[in-house]
């Protein structure tokens, strides 16, 4: 068991949370999808301010970290079963993200946590801390860093730089077919199929991978001017039902009819849940005394 407090101070230290400033994402997103919602009074002050950090405060005494990626109903419901009073929930996103599934229905995009689910948290004493873009420029922590170590690659190069630092990390591996690829994804990854679109190789040395929302077709031409044979992310194609997500699908196709690179999609969920599986949960066990529970997405592609 350890003491809320410490925990919190540790992890916006290690993340550097308020030096990295306020969410670029979710300053923006937060606001428009919580509109019905008094949500600057539901949540903690600082994380009002900066969009990461905790979220809401339990009791001061954790016994459980408990890791997840998206609030989904059934993650937050196994959450609050399972919990004891005082425990924390660290996921990487404070709002659900519909992305849709490749080969099924697609998703509804952002949605926010219903307030039932706000009040059973608050009334259990437990607590809820998100930390999104300064874990995914992290270089050791991050979402891009944990694939890398666990698939062993090299990193040698990055697809794009700006404000916050390098994003999209440009690696070297040993030769291997696209198909061998997606066969060390689907396990490295634990998904059932990835979405795929380009060309296949028959040996592929040069790799970028971003985890997360890596569709940007303005990214993978960089990529591809770098010499990149395979572009990894977590998302692909946008599968969003609306305006938004038709049209980025759009842009996407017509870009994918032309590139030379294998481009995968491992779902937005499974591409960030591999750091809290890995990197994460060995750090929280080596830094403080309490027990780490992974709560997996119940379906990867949604």
């Amino acid at each position: 068991m350890d003491q809320l407090a410490c925990i919190v101070e540790k992890l916006n230290q290690t993340f550097s949370v308020y030096s990295f400033g306020r969410d670029p994402a979710f300053s923006r997103y937060i606001p428009q999808v919580y509109d019905k919602v008094n949500w600057k009074n539901e949540f903690e002050p600082d994380f009002v301010e900066y969009f990461n950090g905790l979220m809401i405060k339990g009791g001061p005494y954790v016994k459980n970290v408990f890791l997840a990626v998206f609030p989904t109903e059934h993650i937050l419901e196994q959450f609050i079963e399972e919990s004891s009073e005082g425990d924390l929930l660290f996921m990487h996103h404070p709002l659900l993200m519909e992305c849709g599934d490749p080969k099924g229905k697609w998703g509804r995009g952002f949605v926010p946590v219903d307030q039932k689910y706000i009040h059973a948290i608050k009334r259990k004493k437990l607590s809820v801390y998100t930390c999104h873009a300064p874990m995914d420029y992290h270089r050791t922590l991050g979402t891009n860093a944990a694939i890398i170590k666990a698939l062993k690659w090299k990193a040698v190069d990055y697809v794009v730089s700006g404000k916050y630092g390098q994003l999209g990390i440009i690696c070297s591996i040993d030769p291997v077919s696209t198909d061998e690829m997606i066969d060390q994804l689907t396990e490295t990854f634990h998904i059932p199929y990835v979405d795929f679109e380009g060309v296949k190789h028959h040996h592929i040395q040069k790799v970028a991978v971003i985890a997360g929302c890596g569709d940007k077709v303005s990214w993978m031409e960089k990529a591809e001017r770098k010499g990149v044979q395979a572009y990894i992310s977590g998302e692909i194609h946008c599968h969003i039902d609306n305006d938004y997500g038709r049209k980025k699908y759009q842009e996407m196709s017509q870009y994918a009819s032309k590139t030379k690179m294998s481009l995968i999609g491992v779902s937005h969920s499974a591409s960030e849940f591999l750091v809290k599986r890995t990197l994460l949960n060995q750090w929280i066990s080596e830094n403080f005394d309490v027990k780490t529970i992974l709560l997996p997405q119940e379906k990867w592609w949604l």
